[in-house]
């Protein structure tokens, strides 16, 4: 639940109704054009591309192209080298140069370090790739499993306390082709509202009826449940063959952690299976990095399908599944991402093994718990400093995924431009990806970021704040070395207005009547 100031939701609305209608109308002349001239490529043949998506992706994405899908030539680590491009069609079609331009790295996913070169992980991945080979050029079940795809799948469920696990060779396919072979026509999925594609597309793909909750919201999920089952199936009321709730352990778009201590007891009370996915908080948030079971200190045993990702903390590639035994054996007969798909590569597999073994400190260092305690570290930083600046900040403590909300489609790319242009590289996300009024840029932070980087990071971004507009809320007074207050220029600027003409800024904030809740 979000809270936008009136002023806000009604510039960004009425932007996005000048953006489209100029957008129809330009539809119209080129389809007027069209006509006239009969340049249709391909007689006869419906468009491939039609609809709202179509005009979508000329009249909008098309503007901001050059923030998305930036090239680099270089690992994902703390600094990295976006390669240069240049339009001559005002970003119809961009063009690479061969220079480039170093940037913090505040969009990868890389929170503990581990993409970079790394002293332990990399000398055995380079001697798995001399010893094996870059890919199996198999499915598992047929000359695909290796050594390293056994050892990976024991060290994975010793690491999430689960008696099994399976892996696959793509986090975003785990749920899209897990989810419907656990569930099936007759059953039924109990989804968070903000959860991932991944997961709204294998619902979508199982053929069992779909019912969402109110995101990050237990009491509501326990009334949806108590609904759906005393109604029980569509059209028969049979009851339900099948109940799965389906949560994220850090919503990758809010940064927010689950409460997960409260819907295992909803779960457990209404006797509904748990699937947890955990790409974004498995070895980036608890103690030894176990991910929010462990933080939030729940026992795995109560989770019945745990999720997870090799992309994010580890420096690889692929997905998981940890069950019980008997789900695994299942799984391993029955889904298509084990079945058909090319296993993980054995690189990738012995990537993911070591960078566990360091984090869990088996490599005779304590590097692993110094990346874990960094990460948190950078992340409360960091969050806590942009909040102080003014900005409109989502994510909880300790979660590496914070989202700077910008709101306004003219200031979604200009924020990201703007960054570029000092050298930092931000991801900005909007629709589709979020609800149309609430267009972010998504920052995540890695251990591998000093604090000189962050203080670097933290001066670029409240710099491009003022000049693109987007701090909703008053900053706070720094202090002078003498103890006075010493105030930004955009709050003495603020504070020279009077209330009734400032109603746009953050003092208007104050009043819960001027705000308006999506």
């Amino acid at each position: 639940m979000m809270k936008v100031p009136y002023t806000t939701a009604f510039i960004t609305l009425f932007s996005l109704g000048l953006l489209f209608g100029f957008g129809r109308l330009r539809e119209l002349f080129r389809k007027l054009v069209e006509w006239w001239k009969d340049s249709s490529n391909i007689h006869g043949y419906a468009p491939v591309s039609l609809g709202f998506e179509d005009f979508y992706f000329r009249r909008v994405y098309l503007r901001a192209q050059d923030c998305v899908s930036r090239p680099i030539a270089s690992a994902p680590h703390a600094w990295i080298d976006v390669v240069e491009r240049y339009s001559d069609d005002r970003f119809k079609t961009l063009k690479r140069t061969t220079n480039t331009s170093k940037c913090l790295n505040l969009g990868s996913y890389n929170y503990l370090g581990f993409a970079a070169s790394d002293e332990y992980c990399t000398p055995r991945v380079v001697e798995s790739l001399k010893k094996f080979s870059p890919s199996t050029c198999s499915a598992r079940v047929d000359g695909g499993t290796t050594i390293l795809h056994v050892e990976l799948e024991a060290c994975v469920a010793k690491f999430v306390g689960k008696p099994a696990a399976m892996i696959t060779g793509m986090g975003y396919v785990t749920n899209s082709a897990v989810l419907p072979v656990l569930i099936r026509k007759g059953g039924l999925i109990i989804s968070d509202s903000l959860n991932h594609n991944s997961i709204v597309n294998g619902a979508r793909g199982s053929g069992a009826i779909v019912r969402v909750f109110q995101h990050n919201t237990p009491s509501h999920l326990e009334e949806v449940l108590r609904e759906q089952i005393a109604f029980g199936q569509p059209r028969t009321r049979r009851p339900w063959k099948k109940i799965i709730v389906v949560v994220e352990g850090i919503y990758s778009m809010e940064g927010e952690l689950c409460k997960l201590p409260e819907i295992i007891q909803v779960c457990k009370k209404y006797r509904a299976y748990t699937y947890l996915d955990e790409a974004h908080s498995i070895g980036a948030v608890g103690k030894s990095g176990r991910g929010v079971c462990e933080l939030l200190g729940v026992d795995t045993a109560d989770i019945d399908i745990m999720m997870g990702t090799f992309s994010k903390s580890f420096g690889s590639c692929g997905g998981y599944i940890a069950a019980s035994k008997e789900i695994i054996e299942y799984l391993k007969f029955s889904c298509p991402a084990h079945l058909y798909a090319t296993a993980i590569s054995p690189t990738a597999a012995q990537q993911i093994i070591s960078s566990i073994r360091v984090i869990l400190g088996e490599d005779g260092s304590s590097r692993g718990a110094q990346k874990l305690a960094r990460i948190r570290e950078n992340s409360n930083f960091f969050r806590s400093e942009l909040e102080k600046m003014g900005f409109q900040v989502l994510g909880d403590i300790d979660s590496p995924v914070m989202s700077i909300m910008l709101y306004n489609p003219s200031k979604v790319p200009a924020f990201s431009r703007e960054c570029l242009k000092r050298n930092v590289a931000v991801v900005i996300v909007a629709f589709p990806a979020t609800p149309l009024l609430l267009s972010r840029a998504r920052i995540c932070i890695s251990a591998s970021h000093t604090r000189e980087d962050l203080l670097k990071a933290l001066e670029v971004i409240s710099e491009v704040g003022d000049l693109v507009g987007v701090k909703y809320f008053v900053a706070e007074p720094k202090k002078q070395d003498d103890g006075r207050v010493k105030m930004s220029p955009m709050t003495q600027s603020l504070r020279k207005v009077p209330r009734s003409v400032n109603s746009g800024f953050p003092n208007f904030l104050e009043d819960d009547s001027c705000l308006i809740t999506l």
